[in-house]
């Protein structure tokens, strides 16, 4: 039996060094200005994308890799070693078809293979610290088994918490309607988001202004977590004050033992838009 490998797709949103630090294979998705097709992390990054949303007339789609992008990388690792189990994590079934595109090309393997496919029921480092653990993991020698129980006890245990700068990118994207988008945008009411535990995006509570929705963010972390010792994860999109001081009222709350930072890239930015940032957190 050969040592574990982990793939995951771009919008695990992990920092290219530790990708490769720790051998985790990355299939991307797809950013769509119009007719003008951008590959997720390799043809366009994060801060480019970010410059080119806010200058664009129209609004960007995306697009799940094929099977066939799937199941060649699949091949390959297994012509490396064909004695290596994988496991490939991904973002939510619910918002995305990458999970099945992942799932259809296992089966389109036309040699045995001992292939699992995760739904990470997650999003950005939601999936990424699932990612990473597993890959950390795998380099340890650790077996399938271990890993694949490690990465449900992170799904189970993880809390996260994002504040977008507007709704409008929700809304269009069809993650929430349109009144809740409107009544928000006019009230300057700061939705608390998450993901249910499904990785559907959902609204925990409603303030008004920034300031206060941090402060309400810290205070829910508090009443989870207490003062155990918890890791922190902090996204930002193109504006890093805004995280860096929600990440100050978080560790101003809780008992935070490490701090990682990851930038959100340009297929979920598509849907939360710029001036997003957000916290993942979890027991360390």
């Amino acid at each position: 039996m050969g040592k574990v490998r982990i793939v995951a797709d771009s919008t695990s949103d992990i920092p290219a060094e530790i990708r490769e630090r720790l051998g985790i294979s990355m299939v991307p998705l797809k950013v769509l200005f119009g007719e003008e097709t951008y590959t997720d992390s390799i043809t366009i990054q994060a801060d480019e994308f970010y410059e080119k949303l806010k200058a664009s007339p129209i609004l960007p789609t995306t697009s799940q890799p094929s099977p066939a992008e799937f199941s060649e990388l699949y091949e390959r690792l297994l012509d490396e070693d064909p004695d290596s189990p994988i496991i490939s994590i991904h973002l939510a079934s619910i918002l995305s078809g990458t999970y099945q595109s992942a799932f259809i090309a296992e089966s389109m393997l036309e040699r045995k293979a001992d292939v699992t496919v995760v739904d990470s029921k997650s999003a950005s480092y939601g999936i990424g610290l699932q990612v990473v653990r597993a890959a950390e993991m795998a380099q340890a020698g650790e077996s399938k088994e271990r890993i694949l129980e490690e990465i449900e006890r992170i799904q189970k245990d993880l809390q996260i918490y994002f504040l977008v700068d507007s709704l409008e990118f929700l809304h269009k994207g069809g993650r929430i309607g349109r009144a809740s988008a409107l009544i928000g945008s006019i009230l300057n009411i700061k939705p608390i988001l998450s993901l249910d535990e499904n990785g559907g995006v959902y609204s925990v509570d409603k303030v008004r202004g920034s300031k206060k929705a941090m402060a309400r963010i810290a205070e829910m972390l508090k009443e989870k977590f207490g003062d155990e010792p918890v890791g922190l994860i902090l996204a930002k999109t193109d504006n890093k004050e805004i995280a860096d001081e929600l990440g100050n009222r978080v560790k101003e709350a809780i008992n935070v033992k490490q701090v990682g930072y990851t930038t959100v890239g340009s297929v979920i930015g598509v849907h939360t838009g710029p001036g997003t940032s957000a916290v993942f957190v979890y027991r360390v």
